[in-house]
Parts: C-alpha cells; structure tokens; sequence
C-alpha cells in the first residue's frame, strides 16, 4: 500500500473480515523471505524491492461462482465504506 495511504493492508483485511468478507494472505512475493526457504541455496539477484512490496501489500478477497449480484455489490459497498472513513 502508498505509505500516504491512510491506512494498512492489515487495517482493511480486518474491517472486510468484519463484515464477513473472506480474505486471504497472496502466498508469493519474496519467496525468498518464505519459511520454506530457510537453509536452502538459491541465487538472488537484487534486493527484490518489488517482491517485497508484494509480499506485504497484497490479499485476496473471497469468489466463487455462487456470488450473487447482490453479495458482489454487498463487497464494493464494504470497500467504498471503508475508503470513505480513511
């Protein structure tokens, strides 16, 4: 997230789970930075500023092909609300 933001990726997952809107941490980014990497050998080439960003700032919210229209904009209203307060 702009760290001018107003807020934090941890701060909207928790307001989404809230309201009952399903989240979940984007497994990528910096796989490096991974428990499954610990003591293994790789090659890294850079700081990996952009994986990094990735890691830290990026969710998933909850679909399915049973979503109605009205959960979809139940979703979008819970977004728009939260942005509103920021």
């Amino acid at each position: 997230m702009n760290e001018d933001a107003g807020f934090t990726k941890n701060q909207l997952v928790e307001y989404l789970e809230s309201k009952g809107i399903a989240t979940r941490v984007l497994f990528g980014g910096n796989l490096t930075k991974q428990p499954a990497y610990i003591g293994k050998k790789f090659e890294k080439i850079g700081e990996l500023m952009n994986s990094d960003t990735v890691m830290g700032n990026t969710f998933w919210i909850g679909v399915y092909p049973g979503l109605t229209q009205e959960m979809r904009e139940y979703v979008v209203q819970s977004f728009a609300e939260f942005m509103k307060k920021r």
